[in-house]
């Protein structure tokens, strides 16, 4: 069985493709490079089915179970914002509509969001999900982590994903530029997630809602 994790980075898309007891990286600048991959399942840290206004459930429900962490869940954005080149005309469309503004920070996924968005069609549910690694690492740590960006936070990650992926020290290492540690480790944690959504063991958040586009509004763990 192949499934592939995927994390967005610096430039493009950094995918570990698993295979039995085997990982592979993959580092691409088009999403739709490692969506064709022959895989059973993709996993993907990227919001998936877009709300016209308000949180998606699956958001909702995400923050509750991370706690401290909450914060590393950005809001899924409008669907009327994939259409917006800045960050101000972003703001502009959102007043327009009545809809609350939207942080800079949130912004800057809308690109890597839009992307995928084109890519997917509804007939893609049962192989692409959206996954959320700070989610990943809580369930196979089964306790709350320090920020990825802490010696302490990338140690704990390191630890809870040692028992999934042997020799992942090596494996990090292998990771190619210009992807992060942090970017690696979130592939990886995507990928074990890929692997609970073939066997039938992973939990899915959200209520069951579809978008305008009939992508699903679920985050998968």
């Amino acid at each position: 069985m192949r499934v592939i994790g995927v994390d967005g980075c610096r430039g493009g898309w950094l995918a570990a493709v698993c295979a039995d007891d085997s990982v592979r990286w993959r580092w691409t600048a088009d999403i739709r490079e490692l969506l064709a991959l022959d895989a059973t399942a993709v996993a993907i840290d990227i919001p998936i089915g877009l709300p016209e206004a308000g949180s998606r459930a699956c958001d909702v429900q995400a923050r509750r179970l991370l706690g401290a962490r909450r914060s590393s869940v950005f809001p899924a954005p409008p669907r009327v914002v994939l259409s917006c080149a800045s960050y101000a005309e972003a703001r502009a469309a959102l007043a327009a509509q009545s809809l609350p503004s939207m942080s800079a920070q949130a912004f800057g996924i809308v690109p890597a969001v839009r992307q995928v968005d084109a890519a997917l069609t509804p007939d893609d549910d049962e192989r692409i999900v959206e996954a959320h690694p700070e989610l990943a690492f809580r369930l196979l740590r089964g306790a709350d982590l320090a920020s990825k960006k802490t010696a302490d936070g990338q140690r704990q990650r390191r630890a809870a994903l040692t028992a999934v992926y042997p020799g992942l020290d090596a494996l990090l290492a292998a990771a190619p530029h210009p992807a992060a540690v942090d970017d690696a480790l979130d592939a990886l944690a995507c990928g074990w997630v890929a692997r609970r959504w073939v066997s039938g063991e992973a939990t899915v958040l959200g209520d069951g809602t579809r978008d305008a586009r009939g992508l699903p509004m679920r985050i998968v763990a």
